[in-house]
This record gives C-alpha cells, sequence and structure tokens, in this order.
C-alpha cells in the first residue's frame, strides 16, 4: 500500500508514562470497576500526540508581519 500522506514527525520516537494498568488497558483487558484507567490512558496519549504535532507548528509557522520589516 503506498501511502502518500506525510505526517509530521511521523517517525519521532515518543515517550509516554502509563501505569501497567493504564497499558493493559490500551491493549483490551477491561476494568469493569473502573473505566477511568482507559481514559487516563488515553489522555496521555492525546496529549503527547497534541504536544509533538504543536511542535511542528511552531517550527513550520510562518514569519510574522512585524519581523519582515
Amino acid at each position: 500500500m503506498n501511502n502518500m500522506s506525510k505526517i509530521p514527525h511521523g517517525d519521532d520516537t515518543v515517550t509516554v508514562e502509563l501505569t501497567v494498568k493504564e497499558l493493559m488497558a490500551l491493549t483490551g483487558v477491561r476494568f469493569h470497576n473502573n473505566h477511568g484507567v482507559e481514559i487516563s490512558a488515553r489522555k496521555k496519549l492525546n496529549e503527547v500526540l497534541f504536544e509533538t504535532y504543536e511542535r511542528d507548528q511552531q517550527e513550520n509557522a510562518p514569519i510574522p508581519y512585524q519581523l519582515l520589516l
């Protein structure tokens, strides 16, 4: 399959600190009495993903007009 879309920092390595329970929840283990474990893990992943894209936006942002004068 030929994927032509570019994912910024797509091959970079990121580090996410998870508890063992959070890791288990992401692999499909269900904690019926504590759904917050999966929510917490997904929140941590989303935060790292957001930070990665935010860094790309800052690095590739257009030059502010005031700096061109």
